[in-house]
């Protein structure tokens, strides 16, 4: 569809907020904070929750009003607003399909004038002015997408995760969640000059994700999004807001780049403000030694400086936002076989019907496997079938010897309502009130915080209790149902941070890709069809790092069947390839050792580009090559793999 405005200018922003402050009450939410944002910007903004993220969005978009500051918006400026409680916003009488068709109301528009002067043609058919201006209408009408909105509305309500069942639906009928998904389907398909978004990955699984990430890379307009979720940030925006403290910093970069930017300020600050505690130091050293001797005239005129100095300039010592304090420790070895499965299939003995089956595994010691699949596949069934909660269907879980599992639940039912903050802790292990109350600090529960029911507690805090119990188990299997859930990003980086020098073993469901990729040394993938019925759930075990799982699903790997791909399915497809002849292998074998040469000299011309980057302090090319270097990397030991596999083959 065409649009309304032409922001073709760069420089002209199409909102801009400047010294904006927000109080409620004697509360002061942030102050001083300037704000541009210019067509074709991907910006996430970023910080601890309850910093003003929302408050911020809520402020430009004009749902609320600045206590001080002004906002200006770009005349005639079309923007797209989805709230964490979008639910609350899409409130309709009409079908999710009418939801979707309130996107195109010109176009639908012109269809019905278009129909209008098809019934006058009908009546006269050889009216020429008549004619000129039905073709005139229908050629507008295509132009303007008229003859494939229908097509798009299927297609984005796909991506999102929706199947054609649902379409018929009542917006009244659909959950909180479907309708979040449903909201910002309308959205996408108005394409507006601005999409505001709070936390558009909520609700969405993997699938759905991957989806939305290649749909806002092609989108036209300018973006601005709140998400905890660091992969999705990585891979669309090229600025990221800070806010946290009551300020707003502005980083150039992806997520990565903000992360290392974010590091090496705050490492300059600390210098800073060290050196100036020096100076602050050796000027208060001279005043006391000088004040009442013959050097007082020096010492009273340098004692002024220093107090104008402090007043004017003085530097705060650097802060940076209070972390949990989480440790993650085995207290003892497990055997080398943590788990294994045998003839296993996965299901509800109430109806007999098999989720999926699953490969013959086995878990080792060390290894972190991470779960993923769409939601309502079975994965958190899984866990509870590993746990013994649910009895298989068939076949049979077993845990190695000497293995200890701690569970963290998705939904933190191991957690009381009833029980306060304290409780569940003392419930966990016995210990004195002080120490526990030591204990809950690390987790950012202080005061009288740790006395507040479990049933009054938001997502993230009761997460928090949840890692606080976790640690004090010992575990060394860890069964972890998607734990960044309601973590705002610092406690997801202290997460990632635990888990990656934890001592035992992990099985990991998230729709955390960030942390996947982090952790994984192997994926447990289950693929199902968007419509459940067209076929069954396929369980794959992929034997090596995300990354290159990616790469094998893309198609860029060898073939999941091959040695080389490390991979096993459940059954092996009818159309699988037949085997290649002598001559085939020979062919190939060739064209991986040309690409494995031409990757080899690509990864030296990284390298010295790299090197000349760091050289120049240029911290986004840095970022940038590095990423090339490793995906590169990745190709060129995949390629290797496969040629050695082609070698044996031949």
């Amino acid at each position: 569809m065409p649009r309304t405005n032409d922001y073709s200018d760069t420089k002209m922003a199409l909102i801009s907020g400047h010294n904006l402050a927000k109080s409620y009450g004697a509360e002061d939410i942030f102050a001083g904070v300037s704000v541009s944002i210019p067509h074709g910007a991907r910006i996430a903004l970023v910080g601890p929750n309850g910093s003003g993220k929302t408050t911020l969005l809520r402020l430009l978009t004009g749902l609320d009003t600045p206590t001080e500051g002004t906002v200006a918006r770009a005349k005639g400026l079309r923007v797209g607003f989805l709230p964490q409680e979008a639910e609350l916003a899409l409130e309709g009488e009409g079908t999710l399909w009418d939801e979707m068709l309130s996107a195109f109301a010109d176009l639908l528009a012109q269809e019905e004038h278009l129909r209008t002067l098809a019934e006058q043609l009908a009546v006269r058919p050889h009216d020429s002015a008549l004619l000129e201006l039905y073709g005139n209408a229908q050629q507008h009408f295509e132009a303007a997408g008229g003859y494939v909105y229908a097509t798009r509305i299927e297609q984005v309500l796909g991506g999102l995760g929706f199947d054609e069942d649902d379409f018929q639906r009542p917006v009244a009928q659909l959950s909180g969640g479907q309708k979040t998904r449903a909201l910002l389907a309308r959205l996408l398909l108005e394409e507006p000059d601005l999409l505001i978004l709070d936390e558009p990955t909520n609700h969405l699984d993997l699938q759905a994700l991957e989806w939305l990430e290649g749909w806002l890379k092609g989108f036209r307009g300018a973006l601005l999004l709140v998400s905890h979720d660091r992969y999705f940030i990585d891979s669309i925006v090229d600025r990221v807001w800070e806010l946290a403290f009551g300020r707003l910093e502005e980083y150039r970069g992806n997520y990565s780049a903000y992360v290392q930017q974010r590091e090496e300020r705050h490492a300059f600050l600390l210098r800073e403000y060290q050196r100036q505690q020096e100076f602050i130091a050796r000027e208060q050293e001279y005043i006391r030694r000088n004040i009442a001797g013959q050097n007082t005239r020096q010492a009273q005129g340098r004692r002024k400086r220093l107090e104008r100095f402090l007043r004017d300039e003085a530097l705060l010592h650097p802060r940076q936002q209070q972390t949990m304090r989480l440790t993650l420790q085995a207290h003892r070895r497990s055997g080398d076989k943590v788990l294994t499965t045998r003839s296993l299939v996965v299901g509800y003995h109430d109806d007999g019907v098999p989720l999926f089956e699953v490969p013959d595994i086995t878990l080792y010691r060390g290894e972190c496997a991470a779960l993923i699949g769409p939601n309502g596949v079975g994965k958190t069934t899984f866990l509870k079938t590993i746990l013994g909660q649910i009895a298989p269907l068939r076949g049979e879980v077993t845990l190695g010897a000497s293995v200890e599992v701690g569970y963290f639940a998705q939904a933190h039912e191991g957690l009381d309502p009833q029980h306060t903050i304290i409780e569940e802790i003392l419930a966990v292990q016995n210990m004195p009130l002080g120490m526990a109350r030591d204990y809950l600090a690390k987790f950012l529960f202080t005061g009288d915080e740790v006395y507040k029911p479990i049933s009054a507690l938001s997502g993230g805090e009761r997460g928090r209790v949840a890692l606080a119990k976790l640690a004090l188990g010992g575990a060394n299997l860890l069964l972890l149902d998607e734990p960044t859930n309601h973590l705002d990003i610092p406690s997801q980086e202290i997460l990632e941070t635990v888990l990656a020098k934890f001592n035992g073993t992990i099985l990991l469901v998230s729709h955390d890709r960030y942390l996947i990729s982090r952790l994984a040394t192997q994926v447990w993938a289950l693929h199902t069809p968007r419509r459940p019925r067209t076929g069954k759930t396929e369980f794959i075990v992929y034997e090596g790092p995300y990354d290159e799982y990616l790469a094998w699903r893309e198609g860029r790997n060898a073939l999941p069947t091959t040695p080389a791909a490390k991979s096993r399915k459940v059954e092996k497809s009818a159309d699988a390839p037949p085997t290649r002849s002598h001559h085939e292998i020979q062919r190939r074998l060739a064209q991986v050792e040309d690409e494995i040469q031409r990757l080899e000299v690509e990864m030296g011309d990284l390298s010295g580009a790299l090197e000349a980057a760091s050289v120049a302090g240029d911290v986004a090319e840095v970022t940038r090559l590095s990423n090339a270097y490793v995906q590169t990397q990745a190709r060129l030991e995949a390629l290797f793999a496969e040629w050695e596999s082609l070698l044996a083959e031949a």
